[in-house]
């Protein structure tokens, strides 16, 4: 008996471990990140209720990019864009003014340099660069969320 107990020691500790192993994969698997983009933006936003804003409320909680030029992932091709973030609260407004050329614009041509012109096309093509844009740019905010991003300018043209 005494000549067993090590390996029996040793035999527990491997089925311990390969448990442990098995439910943290499980987890990062099944709870991890979707992949999908458009869920993964709506559960970033959970916390933050939608409510009937008026005008001006809107214009307070909204940022404007425009003039956004860059390449798209087939070089013979460039995209012009305008962008508008709305936000959750006014301090968020106010912080995300201050890092939106060195923070938010660089996701922003990151994003469209990985993207085809047909990934582009069509509202379902939009709401799928909305919805990436949003779940890079909410980690990076300091304070606040990242509620919605609408398209207000939008042109791709083919370079010759």
């Amino acid at each position: 008996m005494k000549k067993m107990l090590p390996w029996i020691i040793t035999i527990l500790l491997a089925i311990t471990l390969i448990a442990v192993v098995a439910v943290f994969l499980f987890n990062q698997l099944f709870n991890g990140s979707s992949g999908n983009d458009a869920l993964d933006a709506k559960q970033s936003v959970n916390g933050v209720h939608a409510e009937k804003l008026s005008a001006n409320k809107r214009v307070e909680l909204t940022s404007v990019m425009s003039d956004i030029k860059t390449n798209l992932a087939d070089p013979s091709y460039i995209a012009v864009m305008g962008l508008a973030f709305q936000l959750d609260k006014k301090s968020t407004k106010e912080d995300f003014d201050k890092i939106k050329d060195i923070q938010i614009k660089p996701i922003i041509l990151r994003v469209l340099s990985d993207l085809k012109p047909e990934e582009l096309n069509g509202s379902k093509g939009k709401d799928a660069m909305s919805a990436k844009l949003i779940n890079l740019i909410n980690p990076v905010l300091p304070t606040g969320k990242l509620v919605n991003i609408e398209v207000i300018e939008f042109m791709i043209q083919p370079l010759y």
